[in-house]
């Protein structure tokens, strides 16, 4: 009886513990690049599934004209709330979620103040916008701090018009990213 008893407690106890709901982290700190641009943020933990990511970069690309072709990079505040919806099916897969490893659903909301780091001809004009964007993205562990994380996602962008402007002031925003990452 026992022996019974004593099998019954272990089968409890390891039962229990397979029970317990994962969770992402509670604070992570990183940077990531990309091809268009260099950030850094922090996630941190809402609830066993929820994250809010806050992140300051620098956002790269470029603008050709029939006459130039410049090089703009710009500063970029993001402000985005992460369901990462997989982490007890990664757990039961014996699949790691340390820093934040995992699908998520997101809405990416950034703003681009109206600022240049880098210096363009006196007849280009950069105009500051916010975009507000639903993003289905993975993240995923290389070794134990380095990172890579791709997301896609269509949504909304309203650029603040300037006097004397002819750019719409709202259109589709397209969210396409690939980078990679270095976890502290």
């Amino acid at each position: 009886m026992k022996k019974l008893f004593l099998v019954l407690i272990v089968l409890n106890y390891t039962i229990t513990s397979k029970a317990q709901d994962a969770s992402v982290e509670k604070s992570i700190y990183g940077i990531q690049t990309g091809l268009l641009g260099v950030w850094v943020h922090n996630e941190y933990k809402l609830s066993n599934a929820f994250a809010l990511r806050s992140e300051l970069g620098i956002d790269a690309g470029v603008s050709i004209t029939r006459d130039n072709t410049d090089f703009l990079a710009a500063p970029v505040i993001t402000l985005e709330p992460r369901w990462y919806y997989n982490l007890n099916k990664r757990v039961k897969k014996s699949r790691r979620i340390d820093g934040n490893s995992g699908n998520f659903i997101s809405i990416k909301t950034s703003y681009h103040p109206d600022a240049l780091l880098t210096s363009v001809r006196d007849n280009v004009n950069f105009l500051s916008d916010i975009t507000i964007v639903p993003t289905w993205g993975i993240r995923r562990n290389i070794g134990k701090h380095f990172n890579y994380e791709t997301g896609i996602g269509v949504g909304y962008i309203k650029i603040f018009k300037e006097a004397n402007t002819t750019v719409s002031s709202q259109d589709v925003a397209v969210n396409l990213h690939l980078r990679i990452g270095y976890r502290f």
